[in-house]
């Protein structure tokens, strides 16, 4: 029987993961979805119709929603497709946030006044 460390999460067949491209060869594209997982899109699975050149598709580096066709759990393999997905959603970045130098002292200011408040307002009602 196989068990997962408890950092890791199963990922299971039908499912729209997000991987990043990590590799591009003429039969399909490589995906590594996390610290376990990796995974092929098959030229066969990225569309309908008839596929050219794979990189008109993805580029190393990006990252994509795949739908998740297999699951090989010994390897940590997976079978990927995204010829019925929208694949290239936007994925925003989040902006890091600047610590100020005041740090937690306007809310050690503030956080008495807010508390008076809140009690004054909850005695009203």
């Amino acid at each position: 029987m196989l068990v997962f460390p408890t950092f890791m999460t199963k990922i299971m067949k039908g499912k729209i993961i997000t991987g990043t491209v990590t590799g591009i060869e003429p039969y399909g594209v490589f995906v590594s979805c996390d610290d376990y997982y990796t995974g092929l899109i098959h030229i066969s699975e990225i569309s309908h119709g008839y596929v050219k050149n794979i990189n008109d598709f993805v580029k190393i580096g990006d990252i994509i929603s795949v739908e998740v066709l297999d699951v090989d759990e010994e390897l940590g393999h997976l079978k990927l497709s995204i010829k019925n997905i929208d694949y290239k959603k936007k994925f925003v970045k989040r902006k890091k946030i600047n610590e100020t130098s005041l740090g937690f002292r306007s809310l050690e200011y503030k956080l008495p006044i807010w508390i008076e408040e809140y009690l004054k307002n909850s005695k009203n009602d």
